[in-house]
Order: C-alpha cells, then structure tokens, then sequence
C-alpha cells in the first residue's frame, strides 16, 4: 500500500496522529500502540492563543512524544499567509486530520475575489478550508462537538450547512456521523462529531454511503429504514442568509448522513456493537500511584454532595438583585466504577468542589482522577501527558483531546481503500 502522508491541523497532544499512526517505544511497552495502516504524519500544527509560551504545554508534549520539530507552534493563519507569500513551506498530504471549535461559521458577504471565501476572522474552520484549497488533500477526517449540527439556536444546522457547501464547493463528497464512544466498547461517554471527507469526481450513492461508507465499516450501525434529502445551497453566503430560517426547533441534519455534489441525505442512526465494553473500572490505578492531594478530606465532602445532588431553590443575581428559581437534577456520586465514564471537560484538573469532575470511591475513601486515569480514559497510552507539565494541564490537555481508538477504527477503513 502506498503512504497515506498526513497534515494534523490543531494537533493537541497528537490523538489523531497517535490513532492513525500508532506508536512504538522500546523503553515503555505500555506505549506501544498499532497503526491504523500506512499513515505518515509529515506535518502538525498546535498553537494556543494567546501564544505566550506557558500556554504551550499540549505542543510541548507532541513534541516530547514526536520528536523536536515535529510540530509548528504558531497560528495557522499565519503559518498560511507565509505560505502563500513563499515565506515557508508546508508539503503536499494526502490527508488533513483535525479537531476544531464550534464556532459561528456565519459569513459576513460574498467574497468578491477568484479562490474561495472569507468568514469571520478567528474562526478556525476557515483555516481548514484555506488549507484544504492549498493543498488539495484526496482526504480528510475531522472532529468536533455534536452540537455544531444543530447550531446556531435561531438558525438549526446552519454552520454545518456552510461547512458542506464549503467542501462540496472544493470538490468533496462527505459522510458524518455522531458517535459515542461508549457505544463502540471505550471507558468513556464522549460523544462527538466524526467528518469524513473524499476529493472524488464520482456522484456517491448516498444512502449506500451512509449504511456502507468508511464511517458505518468502522463504526457499524443498524441499517437505517428512513431518509431525508436536501440541497444545501452552493454559496456558503447563500446558507448564512437562508437555510432553515424559522427552523428554530429542529435541525434538519441527522446523527448520520452524507453528501455529493451539495445533495444531502441524513437519518438518525442507533450502534450495532457486539464486541468488549470498557469502563471506568478497568483504567483505575493502584493506591500507591494516587497522591494524597487526590482524596476528599472528609470536611468537604458535603459540598461535593450538594454540588452534585438535585436541587429546588431560590437564588439571587448578585449583580442585579433578580430573584429566580433554580432547579436541576442529581449525578451519580461517586461516579459508578462498573460504567463508562461521564465526558472530561476541560476543567476536570483542580481541587475545588465541582459538579462535572469525577469522583470515584476507592476502598472506602473518595477522591479525584488522576492525570494517568484520564490518559487513559481518552485511550492514550497511561502517562501519554506526563511530560513535566502541571496536573490541571495535564486534566485539560485531556478535556480537549479524542477518543483515540474512534480515529484508528476510521483509519483502518481509509487504509482499506487502499487495497
């Protein structure tokens, strides 16, 4: 097979390239991890506003794990002017890998000039879609929240739609699909949007592509019975203006679907998964490896109860004196040992009392996830973060990170292709 030479845009800590490409060191076999097929990741990209160097610590760790230069720390916007201006260089893949914000992807006018269009400055899809016009890759595999196929609230689907029109525009057919991790036999419930995109001359059979693309091979489903069709509209600018207006309620987009030529098919699909299910239990450390600082002295264990017990209250704005009722419902506490884990956020590091952070109990005694834990959880190899940055770094490099497994099932189906 030939090499598939891949272009990581907001690379992290590198979990796509570690799903793609797996990982081998000699002197840790618990890193080492299978490739997905003949993946070669050329060239990554991780930058982290405001781009003072303490915020560099997810590019450190690629780095520390790929080797010195492996990764550009810079904005990518910049990073493509220079290359437009031939002030650097980026090579030709055959591939861009990406997990990248929900942003409003809305455009502000149609772009008056030959070569594409123009969003909001600092949205990064326009980034993806710049670098996709460049580069021309055959392929393309991204990553984002669920949420971005039913957003903006006054307009459902309208920055998936733009996103659509964007690819089909640059030739593209695509397939999505929301997965969630668990349902495929991962220790974590993480669901999350997977985007698949291929640079064909080729009309696809679209409900075919949905019941037997690359992404229902990898990640099989039960044969969906009943479809939607649309046109997404072949002017991104055409979409921010009037797709689904008035469809405030309901987007019109599925948790699966594909799209040729701006024609669009989509349906919601249920997992047909018959192998191994992990939990939370099965990437629990030993005592001696949890710190002390990691327990939950007994005094404050009541403020996590509360923080994570149904409430019926009355509360106060500070700010405007505005008297309200609060109410929502309780979470597991501790977190069940014999269950996937709840998604981590970003601010599951700290020691403060938190609604959203996991608790487990252990012998008796509650405490919090340690980073190997969480490593773990995301399907990197235990300890993939400890690479001399804090714990509450370590924490967040995991709340934005992938399932790392979700990538290498996806790969396997691409490097099928190849066959």
């Amino acid at each position: 097979m030939n090499t598939i030479k891949v272009a990581e845009l907001f690379a992290g800590v590198g979990g796509f390239r570690l799903g793609l490409e797996g990982y081998s060191n000699p002197d840790n076999p618990e890193f080492d991890m299978p490739s997905a097929g003949p993946f070669e990741t050329i060239w990554a990209n991780q930058w982290e506003p405001p781009g003072n160097d303490s915020k560099q610590f997810a590019w450190r760790c690629y780095e520390e794990r790929f080797g010195e230069g492996s990764c550009v720390n810079e904005d990518i916007n910049k990073v493509l002017d220079a290359y437009e201006k031939g002030e650097t260089d980026i090579p030709d893949v055959d591939m861009v890998v990406g997990g990248f914000p929900c942003q409003d992807y809305s455009v502000a006018k149609p772009l008056a000039k030959a070569g594409g269009i123009e969003g909001k400055k600092g949205v990064l899809w326009w980034d993806i879609y710049r670098f996709l016009h460049l580069k021309e890759p055959r392929y393309v595999l991204l990553e984002n929240v669920d949420r971005l196929l039913k957003s903006p609230a006054s307009q459902r689907g309208r920055d998936f739609a733009i996103m659509l029109s964007c690819l089909s525009d640059l030739g593209y057919s695509v397939e999505w699909r929301v997965v969630n991790s668990a349902e495929y036999g991962f220790p974590q419930r993480r669901k999350r949007v997977y985007i698949y995109a291929e640079l064909t001359s080729e009309s696809w059979n679209l409900e075919e592509r949905i019941s037997s693309g690359v992404l229902s091979s990898a990640l099989p489903i039960v044969k969906p019975e009943a479809f939607n069709d649309f046109m997404v509209p072949n002017d991104p600018y055409e979409a921010t203006q009037s797709f689904n207006v008035g469809g405030k309620s309901k987007s019109p987009f599925g948790t699966a679907g594909a799209m040729s030529d701006f024609h669009v098919v989509t349906c919601d699909v249920a997992e047909d998964f018959c192998g191994e299910r992990r939990t939370l239990g099965d990437v629990i450390v030993s005592p001696k490896e949890v710190p002390e600082s990691f327990y939950i002295p007994e005094e404050k264990l009541e403020r996590w109860r509360y923080l994570k017990g149904s409430k019926s209250e009355e509360r106060v704005n500070k700010q405007t004196g505005f008297k309200y009722h609060y109410s929502e419902g309780s979470m597991a506490f501790p977190d069940l040992l014999t269950n996937p884990s709840r998604t981590i956020l970003t601010g599951e590091g700290g020691s403060g009392a938190s609604r959203f952070k996991h608790i487990v109990e252990i012998d008796g005694r509650y405490r919090r996830l340690v980073p190997d834990e969480l490593d773990q959880l995301q399907g990197f190899p235990k300890g993939w973060t400890n690479v001399g940055m804090t714990d509450g770094h370590r924490a967040f490099c995991m709340g934005n990170a992938l399932v790392v497994g979700i990538p290498h099932l996806i790969g396997e189906q691409i490097a099928a292709q190849q066959r």
